[in-house]
C-alpha cells in the first residue's frame, strides 16, 4: 500500500493552459523513487528517464521535509542536500544521472528530504494535425531522500485512544529514530459477547521520526451505543519487531457516544 501511493501522490500535476485545444502529456520517470544515505557525504544515483516522443526541460530542487500530524507536508527550502544540475534539456528517450549527496552531519534522528524533478514549458507551442494549439501537461515527480540517524531505534505505538463525541481519535507514534511507513490501521468495534458490530480499514502513510499521525473515524450512532471497546491495530512496513505493528483498545461508554 505504501508502495502504490508512494507513486500515486509523488507525482503532483500542474496545468499549464496555452489556449483551447488538444491535450497532451509528457511521459518521464525518476529511479529509485526512494533514497538512503548511511552517512553524511554519501552519495547516490538517480536516473531521469524521457520517455515522451520530444524533448523535455526540467528545473531539480531539493526542500527539507516534514510532516504535520494530518499526514500533510510541509517543505522548507534546504542547502543540506548537493545536486547537479540544476536546470536541463533530455532529449526523447534519453537518460540523464543525477548524482545527489548530503552535506549535514548525522542527528539523533534520521533527517528527511525530497529532491523534485519539475517539467518546465517547451520553447514553442506544438500543434496538432488539425492545426490546434495543445493543452499541455506539465508534472513535477518528489522523491524521498532519508539521512540515517546515528543510532538507529525503530518503536511504534498507538496513544490516545478514546471515543468522544461519537468518534474514535488515536494516534500512531514513532517513537524511534527512523521513519516507518504504516501500511494500515484496522479498527474493530466489539459489543456484548464479543460480537463484532463494526470493522474499518484506515489508510497509512510514513510516520517520520519523532512524530505521529492522527486518526479520527465517526461512529453511527446506534452502533456506538452497543460498543464496549474498539481494539486497534497499526501494522508498519518495519522489519523490527519493536515497530512491525502496535496495538491498543479504547473502552466505550455512554457519555463518549454523546
Amino acid at each position: 500500500m505504501i508502495m502504490k501511493r508512494l507513486l500515486t501522490l509523488s507525482a503532483i500535476v500542474l496545468g499549464l493552459v496555452l489556449q483551447a485545444g488538444n491535450v497532451s502529456a509528457s511521459a518521464f520517470r525518476v529511479t529509485p523513487i526512494r533514497v538512503s544515505l548511511e552517512r553524511s557525504g554519501a552519495s547516490a544515483l538517480l536516473t531521469l528517464s524521457n520517455e515522451s516522443q520530444e524533448t523535455l526541460r526540467f528545473q531539480i530542487s531539493a526542500v527539507h521535509w516534514e510532516q504535520d500530524s494530518a499526514g500533510k507536508m510541509k517543505l522548507e527550502p534546504t542547502q543540506d542536500i548537493l545536486f547537479f544540475p540544476a536546470l536541463l534539456s533530455l532529449e526523447a528517450g534519453a537518460e540523464r544521472k543525477v548524482r545527489v549527496s548530503a552535506r549535514t552531519p548525522a542527528g539523533a534522528v534520521e533527517k528527511t528530504y525530497r529532491i523534485f524533478f519539475e517539467e518546465l514549458p517547451p520553447l514553442t507551442t506544438t500543434e496538432s494535425r488539425e492545426g490546434a494549439t495543445q493543452v499541455r501537461i506539465l508534472t513535477k515527480m518528489g522523491v524521498p531522500i532519508f539521512l540515517a540517524p546515528q543510532k538507529v531505534v525503530e518503536k511504534a505505538t498507538i496513544e490516545r485512544a478514546r471515543v468522544e463525541q461519537g468518534t474514535l481519535r488515536f494516534s500512531v507514534k514513532n517513537e524511534g529514530t527512523v521513519r516507518f511507513g504504516v501500511q494500515g490501521v484496522k479498527v474493530r468495534g466489539v459489543g456484548e459477547n464479543d460480537a463484532i458490530l463494526f470493522e474499518h480499514e484506515l489508510d497509512g502513510w510514513y510516520v517520520l521520526a519523532g512524530t505521529e499521525r492522527t486518526y479520527e473515524l465517526p461512529i453511527a450512532a446506534d452502533v456506538c451505543g452497543k460498543l464496549r471497546s474498539i481494539g486497534i491495530t497499526a501494522q508498519t512496513d518495519s522489519a523490527a519487531e519493536s515497530a512491525a505493528s502496535a496495538q491498543a483498545r479504547a473502552e466505550v461508554s455512554a457519555a463518549g457516544c454523546r
